[in-house]
């Protein structure tokens, strides 16, 4: 029985090339992480690393050649913490050499065990990414500036050394773990010998502050403590600085401060009166959005590019209303630019309407869209939206002050009338007054497109027409 002791994946891959060279299988090599590994039935010699003659020297040495993604995904799991990982990596490695290509397959034991070792790899870095906190030292006791303690179950400390190497600059900086540390002089990496027991040997000279602001976002009202507890594994809170402050906040929110954040004064009452509460008054008080860009009265706009504000001359006669941005306007940022507008491009130009002198909008201002494929489809707005974005409707037409208004389509005319029964069948049938200005109702030119067959295409294009010629011909509605 042959011993190996490596320390590190570059030293293992170069024992393991050897190893191959002189086809020794993996039942005749015992690993070890150092000279004191092992246990009483170990009975192999240790073999220092390049003690063996190179490949070229021996008679029918094997060339090892292994792919790069196998090398990639070996690297990986060599962070693994698992006693017997160097002897596992090597027979995974003499198994490819072999010929057994399929030891890279998840539906092989070997390969399976492979890929959840890089998968669980990988879930550390990314954890000690999103988990690690810098605390910061007096300036008088120098260097490094910044100091974070973590706890990995597995080693990936030089990697994600790296990643934070790359993002904070010259500042220096020093991360330690129970085996290890790393620290950052501003130009380079050096390994460092763990220092630290626990996140308790720092001190912190703005930690005072970041809890009391902590605690000033926190609201009660809006806490989900499953949802918490599901997001950050609870091994990581005894080293997050808010950790030791969560638990009171929690049991305070239970204990009555939820209710207070819902309700002024709640928390004061006597008896166990339920006072009623809306979803809106249970929000926290923000302030009012000054510009379009700035709307977060919905969610849609975090998947949107951008919002798309109406067009037109201020007023304008005409005020035509869509339902929403669709996939090129949500791209190019303004309103009837794709194939709907194609469509209705042409029905101003037949109805005798200047397209430059209406002015264009939607009722929602953000693009709603469900991923097809590589395609983003339309996705009708729930009536929760179109409410958030009334307002800024509400603005268009006290700015624009249009005689008419062209309501393109039931979201759009659900919006303009503020009624959420409102049908496309019964107010198609003639204009309307409502706010003092006539109201126009017509299809929306995307239902031109959706239509099942060429008549009714044809139908649902000349209502459209129709009504823009009837909103060229209405006056002045009457006030009262």
């Amino acid at each position: 029985m042959m011993r190996k002791v490596v320390q590190s994946f570059d030293e293992w891959r170069a024992a393991a090339r050897e190893l191959i060279a002189r086809r020794v299988p993996p039942e005749s090599v015992e690993w070890a992480s150092s000279d004191t590994d092992g246990d009483l039935f170990s009975t192999g010699a240790s073999e220092p690393v390049g003690a063996a003659p190179a490949a070229s020297a021996v008679p029918g040495a094997q060339v090892l050649r292994v792919p790069r993604q196998l090398m990639a995904m070996l690297a990986s799991a060599a962070c693994f913490s698992a006693v017997d990982r160097w002897a596992f990596l090597y027979k995974v490695t003499w198994r490819w050499q072999q010929g057994e290509h399929d030891v890279i397959s998840a539906a092989d034991p070997d390969g399976a065990r492979l890929y959840a070792m890089v998968k669980a790899v990988r879930r550390e870095e990314h954890d000690m990414h999103a988990y690690i906190r810098f605390r910061e030292r007096d300036p008088q006791h120098g260097a490094p500036r910044f100091v974070a303690w973590f706890e990995p179950t597995h080693e990936v400390l030089p990697q994600v050394a790296r990643h934070f190497a790359d993002r904070m600059g010259h500042a220096t900086w020093m991360i330690a773990t129970p085996a290890a540390a790393v620290l950052w002089d501003g130009e380079q990496l050096h390994d460092a010998p763990p220092l630290m027991r626990s996140a308790a040997d720092i001190e912190d000279v703005g930690e005072a502050l970041w809890l009391t602001y902590y605690r000033s976002i926190f609201n009660p009202a809006r806490l989900n403590a499953d949802l918490l507890r599901s997001h950050i594994p609870s091994r990581f809170w005894k080293n997050l600085p808010e950790g030791a402050i969560v638990p009171g906040m929690i049991s305070a929110a239970a204990n009555g401060e939820r209710r207070s954040g819902q309700v002024d004064a709640v928390g004061r009452r006597a008896g166990a009166t339920t006072i009623a509460v809306t979803p809106e008054r249970a929000q926290p008080q923000r302030e009012a959005p000054n510009t379009l860009d700035q709307c977060r009265r919905c969610e849609l706009w975090r998947d949107a590019t951008q919002a798309v504000p109406g067009v037109g001359p201020q007023g304008a006669r005409i005020m035509l209303v869509g339902e929403q941005p669709g996939d090129q306007e949500d791209l190019q940022g303004l309103p009837f630019v794709g194939p709907a507008g194609a469509v209705l491009d042409r029905a101003l130009a037949e109805a005798g309407v200047e397209r430059d002198q209406v002015y264009l909008t939607n009722a929602v201002k953000h693009f709603k869209w469900e991923l097809r494929g590589k395609r983003r489809l339309h996705k009708t707005p729930a009536q929760r939206e179109v409410a958030a974005c009334h307002a800024w409707l509400e603005e268009e037409l006290a700015r624009v002050q249009p005689e008419v208004v062209v309501a393109m389509g039931a979201t759009a005319l659900k919006s303009v009338l503020q009624d959420g029964s409102a049908t496309m069948g019964a107010m198609m049938e003639a204009p309307f007054q409502h706010d003092g200005r006539w109201v126009v109702a017509v299809y929306h030119p995307s239902f031109v497109l959706r239509a099942r067959d060429e008549e009714s295409r044809r139908q649902a294009y000349d209502v459209i027409v129709a009504g823009l010629r009837q909103a060229l011909t209405l006056g002045p509605a009457r006030s009262g």
